[in-house]
């Protein structure tokens, strides 16, 4: 079986043959087979710029990959800013020895999920380090992305508005731990990781006057909600069986004492946007895949200022506190 060299990695005959037969066939684009030290690119108007490292463990698990999430996560941050993904660069460290068929797998699957966006890969680099000075791979994708909708803050979060969550919440981090623990649980639990520009499109292009939008990866939703009512000075009450939560994250976070909602997501958003747009907004969602779980989960209020309260459906509430320390390494 072919496998990764040091020579791969080293700018002459390798380096080159792989960025030909391998780069450039999946991810081939004018810019891009331009080859030069930096792309050209053409926007005409305001820009949004994000990047990102990716080192999730393992590799490969149920409902995705490192590749899918390197394109997933990158254009999901720009999307959260109302802006339409156009160019991704992609850095690759690759350790000695690694499995040239599981890289083509990663390659492939990252250009499937630029297809789902229009997005290209138009720069790179390639680094190949020696065996037993990495865990596989690793990645880094940066992103562009042209601002469709200004003005989408945190910051911007008024009182009566809604919250929105656009799935089940928590999925990545319990499939993740269960792939490391080898728990073996039946059902569906797949990590949710997906590109989420279309849902976003759908929502600007039905003009809907969006405050807040935020993907909720580490730290989950309860790190989005304590991130917001710091920023905008609110408090955002929701109600605890609103939530969409499946009942083998629910298990999972029984089985090892996790607050589900600090499990992290990579294709599940929140959004805040006033209360009479609501309804709206859950049509838009719920046209998508990634969308059709989406719910009403709470609203802003001005009861405990920069406070998320969690009010359960038996008339208690308590502090939905932002997660601490590291819950669950190596997730993206």
């Amino acid at each position: 079986m072919e496998r990764i060299q040091l020579s791969h990695g080293g700018g002459g005959e390798e380096s080159g043959k792989l960025i030909r037969e391998l780069f450039y066939r999946y991810f081939s684009n004018d810019i891009l087979l331009a080859a030069e030290d930096a792309a050209l690119l053409h926007t005409g108007g305001k820009i949004a710029f994000t990047t990102d490292s990716f080192t999730v463990s393992p590799i490969f698990f149920r409902g995705g990959d490192i590749g899918k999430i390197a394109i997933a996560g990158t254009v999901n941050d720009l999307s959260m800013m109302g802006a339409k993904p156009l160019y991704l660069s992609s850095s690759f460290i690759i350790e000695e020895g690694f499995e040239f068929e599981k890289l083509e797998k990663i390659v492939a699957s990252m250009a499937e999920e630029l297809g789902k966006c229009g997005a290209k890969i138009v720069c790179g680099d390639t680094k190949v380090v020696p065996k037993g000075t990495a865990d596989g791979i690793y990645i880094n994708t940066s992103g562009i992305g042209e601002i469709v909708r200004e003005g989408i803050s945190a910051a911007t979060i008024e009182e009566d508005d809604a919250i929105i969550v656009s799935g089940d919440v928590g999925r990545h981090g319990a499939a993740i731990l269960m792939e490391r623990e080898g728990l073996g649980i039946s059902g569906d639990l797949r990590s949710d990781c997906a590109v989420l520009w279309g849902v976003v499109e759908s929502l600007l292009a039905a003009d809907i006057p969006i405050h807040a939008m935020r993907d909720a990866t580490r730290g989950g939703l309860a790190a989005v909600l304590n991130e917001w009512a710091v920023q905008s000075g609110v408090c955002l009450e929701v109600e605890e069986q609103r939530i969409p939560l499946s009942t083998e994250v629910q298990g999972i976070c029984e089985l090892f004492g996790f607050e589900p909602y600090d499990f992290a997501n990579e294709g599940t958003f929140i959004i805040a946007l006033p209360a009479e747009y609501a309804d709206r907004a859950l049509e838009a969602m719920r046209s998508h895949e990634a969308g059709q779980k989406a719910a009403v989960i709470g609203k802003a209020t001005h009861y405990k200022d920069g406070k998320v309260i969690l009010r359960s459906a038996y008339g208690s509430s308590r502090y939905l506190d932002l997660p601490k320390g590291e819950l669950l390494p190596r997730i993206c």
